[in-house]
């Protein structure tokens, strides 16, 4: 029984070897451009996408593998990045001092200012505004929501950033 395994041992290390030899610098340039130049990032999802191949290795011909690994690398990076997004902005340590009194009064003031500039709009401009970048919609769900076409919430929303630029400008708020 023994011989049997050190024999498995040796042809998963050639099985793994192989999908390396053929795959691996292909696999690693796509992780990498896929993970935006960060080399240690792109090493760990090769690593893993291995570990899987090696897990699938029955199923597997090193040959004709590329499909699978670069799908099951892409996975990988797609489910990291979500992970990422997924947890809360860690606060700075250090010496940063608390925000003061004065930043709550400033924003307090942009807000103001930002709402009464955009009562000076069109509703049409306002309502694009409103759904794009209060509301954090998507240029296909706020032409959806707003039953428009997609083409016309981009053309409102720049006219509408130019018309807001316009009346900040003219009650003497100006950007820095």
């Amino acid at each position: 029984m023994e011989h049997l395994f050190g024999r498995r041992d040796r042809r998963d290390g050639e099985f793994l070897r192989a999908l390396y030899a053929l795959h691996g610098p292909s696999l690693l340039g796509q992780v990498l451009r896929l993970c935006g130049g960060d080399y240690q990032r792109a090493e760990d999802i090769v690593q893993e996408t291995f570990l899987r191949a090696w897990q699938h290795r029955d199923a597997l011909v090193p040959e004709t593998a590329a499909p699978w690994l670069h799908t099951v690398a892409h996975h990988l990076v797609v489910s990291a990045h979500r992970r990422r997004a997924a947890r809360p902005q860690e606060a700075p340590l250090g010496d940063t001092e608390p925000p003061s009194g004065d930043d709550a009064l400033d924003r307090a003031l942009e807000s103001w200012h930002m709402a009464d500039a955009l009562r000076g709009l069109s509703p049409e401009h306002r309502a694009v505004l409103v759904q794009v970048y209060y509301l954090r919609r998507t240029v296909a769900e706020a032409a959806e929501q707003l039953g428009i076409p997609q083409g016309t919430v981009k053309s409102r929303c720049y006219y509408a950033l130019r018309a807001l630029r316009s009346v900040l400008e003219e009650r003497g708020v100006t950007a820095p």
